[in-house]
């Protein structure tokens, strides 16, 4: 079978079973049998397919129908252009917490951030897109699993930024050792009661509780002692949860600006809070 055609059964094949996006689906699982790049897959559409190679695309063609996700089944997942290595211990990168970077970006045009806490940093994405962004900036990213450090670790290595990233583990703000310019944080926000048997991804990164703020109402309460004046947070929240969020960071922070920002769909995805220079208040 040449590559053309098992490429476009296997479309077939996930696209009637409603896994979206199945055209790159395919390809992406194909890439990773034949370990070309998409170019290269391209160029050999009609190569022909080896029997052992089939029988490998098959194998993960049926994975993903079971669905396990694909960046799980190649280790592989693209985030603010940058290829980052994830397994089941981390929550796969999802293209609107680049949202998340982009704001981080702009804020540190428009005032000093000598350094940045990524709190729940996963398999990294944030911290390694900020520090190759800003070489300047120390950044600390904490998680509470190990296994999920490791990943991190494994991504910054990749990225050669481990120099300038330093992975703590521990629960949110609390290994941080020092104040911090701006913290950054996409933290679970998946509500208790939406929450599935058929998750692949670790329960830790996505159940925030009852009401799915659970988590980050605890990290904005842990910023207060954490924040420097003239500070700021970031906070990537779920759909509907702005009116929760916001009014407890005005609660907590009353001489603080809140902003919310919208992603490219027009929901409400991160929340901004900038503090004035004087010192906050523990």
């Amino acid at each position: 079978m040449k590559l053309k055609a098992a490429l476009s059964r296997a479309r077939g094949i996930l696209a009637q079973n409603a896994i979206e996006d199945a055209p790159l689906e395919a390809e992406l699982l194909l890439r990773h049998v034949l370990k070309i790049n998409r170019t290269r897959l391209y160029l050999d559409l009609e190569q022909e397919l080896s029997p052992e190679d089939e029988k490998a695309f098959g194998h993960l063609v049926e994975r993903r129908l079971s669905g396990e996700p694909t960046a799980y089944i190649t280790g592989r997942r693209e985030f603010y252009g940058l290829e980052f290595y994830v397994n089941p211990h981390t929550l796969i990168p999802r293209p609107e917490s680049e949202l998340l970077v982009e704001t981080a970006l702009r804020l540190s045009q428009s005032q000093p951030v000598s350094t940045i806490a990524d709190i729940g940093t996963g398999c990294g994405a944030i911290a390694v897109s900020l520090a190759l962004e800003l070489p300047r900036t120390r950044i600390y990213a904490t998680d509470i699993s190990l296994p999920t450090l490791e990943v991190a670790l494994v991504n910054c290595q990749r990225h050669s930024v481990t120099d300038r990233i330093r992975l703590l583990q521990g629960d949110m703000l609390k290994p941080v050792p020092e104040p911090i310019d701006l913290i950054v944080a996409n933290l679970p926000y998946v509500k208790e009661s939406e929450l599935t048997p058929q998750n692949f991804e670790p329960l830790l990164a996505l159940d925030g509780g009852a009401e799915g703020t659970e988590s980050i109402a605890r990290l904005c309460r842990q910023a207060k002692s954490k924040l420097a004046g003239g500070g700021s947070m970031l906070l990537e929240i779920g759909a509907g949860q702005g009116e929760t969020i916001t009014g407890l960071l005005k609660s907590l922070f009353p001489d603080g600006a809140v902003e919310v920002s919208r992603d490219f769909s027009g929901i409400e995805r991160v929340i901004s809070l900038s503090l004035s220079r004087a010192k906050v208040a523990k």
